[in-house]
């Protein structure tokens, strides 16, 4: 099909009242959100935008993983539909945009086109996964991982949070455990607009960021093991300190990340440190190293390179190493003729863009393994997220919008306005 024109656009202005009204649903302490997921407030969350999606004509329908679909016909009910958005779940100190904006976009993207009487070829579904935060209940992106076949849903079920509630249980006590068996849907596309959660388009001057790679992920559980002992009376030289063995790693971690420049991110972002007494030396710690990378190769090198180096390094302080890999997935490429589009629809548009790897996990990493996929960033203030100051503009929100609007009518097919 021929592209939208240019002066096709979104109502910017309505989705960032959508904006503010879901941010009332869960407020945090300074000025962001705490809605993570199945809890109460996601319940609530979900019934708003039940509510919206069906008033603008669409049907929802919610999977066994309680992820919802509202989907939007078009003209041909035979063809695969084009898939739009992302989450509604946020971190306990979360903001008010991170996967907010890329399903309430989809969602004005179908508002918009029935203010202009636009029609498509084939349906859209605008989508909200469910758990892609993974604060509560690990792993992140559990809902559209358990879709794309990567984890089992009953094993999913079975996660459980730091109060030892499974995840099933709670999803059905909210009230969204959907009958549909997770996965049965089939995409000829999926669309994922998200804020970048990083600095370089704000930097860079940029309104968007055209997705090209997703960074792969190994998250290593690793235990290092010493000896409990008074702090007072034990003599330095005969110490067996697993906190000194997490301050050679931690070291070893951040010297790992910059030898692999320019691709390449690590640190330690949980520790348990045990029995965690200020007056006994501890006698074991347990930490979580996050590698990422969008090159493969660069990844597996620097786990080796762990591997290789850490035993060493706290065997010389006498203490034992070990590890596991806890979670993990490969740098996703997404789709070149989806991105092209995007590239097509900014310039366009009039919007200034360029190519960017993610930084973080998405949803449409996962979608990416079964259907053809791409992603849409715009920039957030001093590159915040996961914070509750995190901000974006209203104008990077319309920009974004639009742009994901004129992919998406390109792909799904314009029959009629």
């Amino acid at each position: 099909m021929s592209a939208p024109g240019a002066n096709l656009k979104i109502n910017g202005e309505r989705l960032w009242d959508s904006l503010m009204e879901m941010a009332r649903i869960g407020p945090g302490i300074a000025g962001g959100n705490n809605r993570q997921t199945v809890t109460d407030e996601d319940g609530k969350a979900r019934h708003l935008f039940r509510k919206w999606c069906q008033e603008a004509g669409g049907s929802v329908g919610v999977d066994e993983m309680g992820t919802m679909f509202a989907q939007f016909d078009g003209a041909d009910p035979e063809a695969l539909p084009v898939y739009v958005g992302s989450h509604l779940d946020t971190q306990p100190t979360g903001g008010k945009y991170d996967g907010v904006l890329g399903v309430l976009a989809g969602l004005e993207i179908i508002r918009s086109m029935r203010d202009l009487g636009i029609r498509t070829r084939r349906p859209i579904v605008v989508v909200n996964w469910t758990n892609e935060e993974g604060t509560r209940f690990a792993p992140a992106m559990l809902a559209s991982g358990v879709f794309a076949g990567v984890h089992d849903r009953d094993w999913a079920y079975d996660r459980v949070d730091a109060q030892g509630k499974r995840f099933g249980d709670e999803l059905e006590r909210i009230g969204w455990k959907g009958d549909e068996p997770v996965g049965r849907r089939k995409m000829h596309a999926f669309f994922e607009l998200h804020i970048e959660q990083g600095p370089i388009l704000e930097a860079e001057g940029k309104d968007i960021g055209v997705v090209t790679h997703g960074q792969g992920l190994r998250w290593i559980e690793c235990t290092v093991t010493g000896k409990g002992q008074h702090t007072g009376s034990t003599p330095m030289y005969m110490r067996r300190n697993a906190g000194r063995g997490l301050a050679r790693v931690t070291e070893l971690v951040h010297e790992i990340a910059l030898k692999h420049q320019p691709n390449a991110v690590g640190a330690i972002g949980h520790v348990d440190v045990y029995p965690n007494s200020r007056n006994i030396i501890p006698e074991k710690v347990v930490f979580t190293i996050d590698f990422r990378s969008h090159v493969l190769e660069t990844l597996e090198a620097m786990v080796a390179e762990l591997n290789t180096r850490a035993p060493g390094a706290c065997a010389d302080i006498g203490v034992k190493f070990s590890a596991r890999i806890v979670g993990q997935f490969n740098p996703p490429a997404f789709d070149e003729v989806l991105l092209g589009r995007i590239r097509d629809a900014a310039a366009r548009l009039g919007c200034s863009h360029m190519d960017i790897v993610s930084g973080a996990g998405h949803d449409a990493c996962w979608i990416n393994r079964l259907y053809p996929t791409a992603m849409i960033m715009c920039p957030c203030v001093d590159g915040l997220s996961h914070n509750e100051a995190e901000e974006i503009t209203p104008a990077w929100a319309e920009a974004g919008a639009n742009v994901l609007m004129h992919a998406v009518l390109e792909t799904a097919e314009v029959v009629g306005a």
